[in-house]
């Protein structure tokens, strides 16, 4: 069961992954339509450098649930890494409740709380393009929830395996 629910999840994460990773192709499109505005024409763009910020910004939000569902983040595991795989399992649940979930729906939270405001006043960038910021913030607030849905995941991955150790039988 834990397993299952903990497989679809980062099922789910795997495809938002594979997805927005076709971020990356506007963003170069930009960037080189802009280097040649500048240099080849002398003519810089107003809004390719807001642009490209916005969607490296979003493909790096999207990447943190991403890379977690893969340990790609850097850890620290001088010392877990010579204990078994209870102790293990173990600081990992620890960790995860009380620094990771915490934080997490915190930023979750705070950032649902400022997409909504921000929708509400249809915000805009305080610059001469002044694009809508509304929707990257609406986004961005679904990347904290994906990041948070993959911490689930990793908790329930951690229980179901301490469970499994408790299962083993030592002869």
């Amino acid at each position: 069961m834990l397993e299952s629910l903990s497989n679809h999840l980062e099922k789910i994460i795997r495809k938002q992954g594979d997805i927005t990773s076709f971020l990356v192709y506007p963003l170069l499109i930009i960037v080189v339509y802009e280097v040649a505005m500048r240099y080849v024409f002398n003519a810089p763009t107003t809004w390719a450098f807001e642009a490209t910020t916005f969607l490296y910004g979003l493909h790096y939000m999207f990447g943190l649930s991403y890379a977690d569902v893969h340990g790609a983040h850097v850890k620290v595991d001088i010392f877990t890494s010579l204990a078994s795989e209870k102790v293990q399992a173990i600081l990992s649940i620890i960790t995860n409740l009380v620094f990771f979930m915490p934080v997490t729906i915190c930023l979750t939270l705070y950032g649902m709380k400022y997409a909504y405001q921000s929708t509400l006043g249809l915000e805009v960038n305080s610059t001469s393009w002044a694009p809508p910021i509304w929707p990257l913030k609406i986004l961005m607030a679904l990347c904290l929830v994906f990041l948070l849905l993959q911490g689930i995941a990793n908790l329930l991955k951690d229980i179901n395996s301490l469970k499994q150790q408790g299962r083993k039988v030592t002869p």
